[in-house]
């Protein structure tokens, strides 16, 4: 009976235009970027604790509150303060 050929199979290579390295364009982000970011979180967080604590009180102010125009404006002040909050946190995907 006839021997069959045995096939040589041929090595593995990886593209080489796959692997060309890509430059970063920029350095670090700068302190102004880095400031902006933190403080965006800071107020947002801010915005909350003055709302908890300032505008639901009942003892203050002539009407009854402290920050009138914040408990005037409801629960609208959970959107503004995790707003400030989101804004911050979606700024650190762009900080290097």
């Amino acid at each position: 009976m006839p021997k069959s050929k045995v096939r040589k199979k041929t090595d593995y290579t990886v593209n080489s235009a796959s692997r060309t390295p890509v430059k970063v364009k920029a350095g670090p982000s700068g302190v102004v970027y880095q400031s902006v970011m933190f403080g965006l979180m800071l107020i947002g967080l801010l915005w909350l604790l003055v709302y908890y604590l300032g505008a639901t009180q009942e003892a203050w102010g002539a009407e009854g509150k402290f920050l009138n125009w914040m408990a005037e404006l409801g629960p609208w002040n959970m959107l503004i303060g995790f707003g400030f909050m989101v804004v911050g946190l979606l700024m650190t995907m762009g900080w290097r």
